[in-house]
């Protein structure tokens, strides 16, 4: 359909993108990633928060290439480290730390705390070129082990326990835990309301001005 909205999302992982694709499927939209377009500055990633994070992405997409943008950020967060690693859980170890060396420091720093709650959060953020933007966010509480457990997943996923499952997120399979993760939620509350999301888009997006040339 010639009249449907595209949305970025802000990001070249295909994977992420084919996930969003799939949840969003049936919806009035096209689906783009920063791969469908040419080359573009990196966002540095230096906010406070992860809604910081989130909205800086989606919103320097969007002014960038002039469309809607979607992004989002997530990380977990430790009662007993006052909710860190939270946004520098990437780089938790060091700049090019592995996933390996990130679980090793924060099983090190909580090393016979008997506190071990945790929090797996995301926030998604989707921005129009003004600067407007709609935010979702989802959550999943946890206890970190003292060692890892299972091959799946990635990031924090072998030492985060899930009581209700009574496994960790490196032994749930993929689809069961997206119906149980912090991102899988934030994703299914923008779901649930993308037809409001959408209206709201059309709304805020900018009238293309028509000119007819004269003699």
């Amino acid at each position: 359909m010639d009249n449907q909205m595209t949305l970025v999302i802000a990001t070249r992982n295909p994977g992420k993108t084919k996930e969003i694709r799939h949840l969003l499927k049936g919806f009035p939209i096209t689906i783009k990633n920063l791969d469908d377009f040419g080359p573009i500055p990196e966002v540095e990633e230096d906010g406070d928060t992860f809604d910081d994070n989130a909205y800086k992405k989606s919103s320097f997409t969007a002014r960038i290439l002039g469309l809607p943008a979607l992004s989002d950020d997530s990380g977990l967060c430790v009662d007993a480290l006052d909710g860190a690693p939270g946004v520098y859980s990437a780089r938790y170890a060091g700049e090019n730390a592995t996933d390996e060396e990130n679980c090793a420091k924060l099983l090190k720093d909580l090393a016979g705390n008997p506190n071990r709650k945790a929090s797996f959060k995301c926030v998604i953020s989707i921005a129009v070129p003004t600067g407007a933007a709609l935010t979702y966010e989802g959550s999943c509480d946890g206890v970190l082990l003292e060692s890892p457990r299972g091959n799946n997943g990635f990031g924090y996923d072998p030492i985060f326990f899930f009581p209700e499952l009574d496994q960790t997120f490196a032994e749930i399979p993929r689809e069961e835990k997206s119906h149980v993760s912090h991102r899988g939620k934030a994703l299914r509350e923008l779901r649930d309301e993308f037809d409001k999301a959408v209206k709201w888009i059309s709304q805020q997006m900018p009238v293309e001005e028509k000119f007819s040339c004269k003699e």
